[in-house]
């Protein structure tokens, strides 16, 4: 089984706002997937179904961005799961332009506090994770703010359309096709660069 964990707060007033883009994944995985994500487990909500013929389970942590670990270390324990093979978690990331997505099998947390007490949690930064841009923080914002602000009609415009390519991401890693999905996404942004 593969654990799918998406990033974000809890709260309603966080709906919709840069930092909750790992929720938005997992919710448009639950709809294209008929998953409902109504069970608790592991202080997260819950959904198992089938993607790609592998049994998942789409997990929303209710912890809180920064404790997100307690939530993703928990599930991980509990169902025996190889974090390098059986798990991945799809979060948002400053250093990406709006709508661009990147692939990666491992790597540090970047600076993302969720994904800090994630690594911390599970003792490895070996897991394969989805990496949604919401571009970088203007000059003199303060960096809470702006990933707890709204997008743009633009910037909406283009989160959508990453929305969509990273719930095709995760099918192909589900389905064990890393490597691809990598190829397929990762080189996006430079192919639009070079036309």
């Amino acid at each position: 089984m593969v654990i799918i964990a998406g990033l974000g707060n809890p709260d309603r007033k966080y709906e919709g706002t840069r930092h909750n883009i790992g929720f938005e994944v997992i919710d448009a995985i639950s709809e294209k997937y008929n998953i409902p994500v109504t069970g608790r487990k592991a202080r997260a909500f819950t959904g198992s179904g089938i993607i790609s013929g592998q049994k998942v389970l789409l997990a929303k942590p209710q912890t809180y961005m920064n404790l997100s670990g307690e939530s993703v270390g928990a599930l991980v324990n509990f169902y025996k799961a190889d974090p390098e093979t059986e798990l991945l978690v799809i979060y948002d990331d400053i250093s990406l332009d709006v709508g661009q997505i990147r692939v990666r099998r491992k790597g540090s947390a970047g600076g993302h506090n969720g994904m800090k007490n994630i690594i911390a949690h599970l003792g490895t930064e070996v897991f394969p994770r989805i990496k949604v841009g919401v571009g970088e923080k203007p000059a003199g914002y303060d960096l809470a703010d702006y990933v707890l602000g709204h997008f743009g009609k633009t910037e909406q415009e283009q989160m959508d359309l990453a929305v969509r390519e990273a719930v095709e991401a995760a099918e192909l890693i589900v389905a064990g096709e890393t490597g691809e999905a990598m190829n397929r996404f990762n080189r996006k942004k430079r192919e639009k660069e070079q036309e």
